[in-house]
């Protein structure tokens, strides 16, 4: 029979793919807040005192500004995952800064509440470490993919892996912000979605974007995208829909065991 404090879980996988035993930890410290597009999780340089779960179709990135104000996304994080020392012993200053692109609902989780759930349940760490090797991968292959790939690969890779998280063929994005996730000018990135319109793989529109065929704009895509999939499929038992879209995330059993990576290897991951 599920409870009251079940529906906490039911917007992010990551929370949702914890123990019945694991919830009890932290059901009590969850709190949900609604953010709208442009707010700011953290920022880089202050300490992240809590870790933000966005849920349904809610997504974040986290994005490295330079001194001459340009900027560019390292990672995309929606109902799969979360922002903030989801290892580390929390409170640590930050090393990017997170910002909301798509509304919506966040479960948020004191830091300190986090780390005593950790020390409490090995599965719960197991866990959290298994997403943060995740989410790590996915930022390292986004530096291979912006120093290797042409613009227009790692534009589709980058609407892929959007449309993975709200599970939705029109994205709302709009080409400046779009832009400025893959660091590009934006006369530049219209050139490109008219292109990959005349291609017949999107459809662009004021403020959206429309995948028209997600099989050929895989085919069209670099193998970046790919590969994260099945690093999440491998590592956390994440599940995909025929068409491609993350539905959910079922770690094996032997996942949420006491067998753990080791955490201070990857403690900033998500920061």
């Amino acid at each position: 029979m599920s409870s009251p404090s079940d529906s906490l879980f039911e917007g992010n996988f990551l929370l949702k793919a914890l123990r019945d035993e694991d919830r009890a930890l932290l059901a009590p410290h969850l709190e949900r807040h609604t953010y709208q597009k442009g707010e700011t999780l953290f920022e880089a340089g202050s300490e992240v005192s809590a870790i933000s779960f966005p849920c349904d179709q809610t997504v974040a990135t986290l994005v490295i500004a330079m001194q001459d104000g340009r900027s560019a996304e390292t990672a995309t994080i929606g109902r799969e995952g979360a922002a903030g020392g989801v290892v580390s012993n929390g409170c640590l200053p930050a090393s990017t800064h997170a910002v909301v692109q798509i509304g919506g609902p966040v479960m948020r989780l004191d830091a300190v509440r986090l780390q005593d759930a950790k020390i409490r349940s090995p599965s719960l760490r197991n866990l959290f470490t298994r997403y943060s090797d995740c989410l790590l991968a996915q930022v390292l292959q986004s530096v291979a993919c912006n120093a290797l790939h042409p613009i227009e690969q790692r534009c589709l890779r980058w609407l892929l892996t959007l449309q993975d998280r709200i599970g939705s063929d029109t994205l709302p994005v709009t080409h400046e912000l779009l832009a400025a996730m893959l660091g590009v000018q934006r006369t530049y990135l219209t050139r490109i979605l008219r292109m990959l319109q005349q291609q017949g793989l999107i459809e662009v529109g004021r403020g959206r974007i429309t995948v028209v065929n997600r099989a050929e704009v895989e085919n069209a895509a670099c193998e970046c995208h790919g590969n994260v999939k099945r690093h999440f499929e491998t590592v956390l038992g994440a599940v995909y829909g025929p068409a491609g879209r993350l539905l959910h995330m079922r770690p094996p059993d032997d996942l949420r065991e006491t067998r753990t990576l080791n955490p201070t290897t990857i403690e900033r991951v998500g920061r």
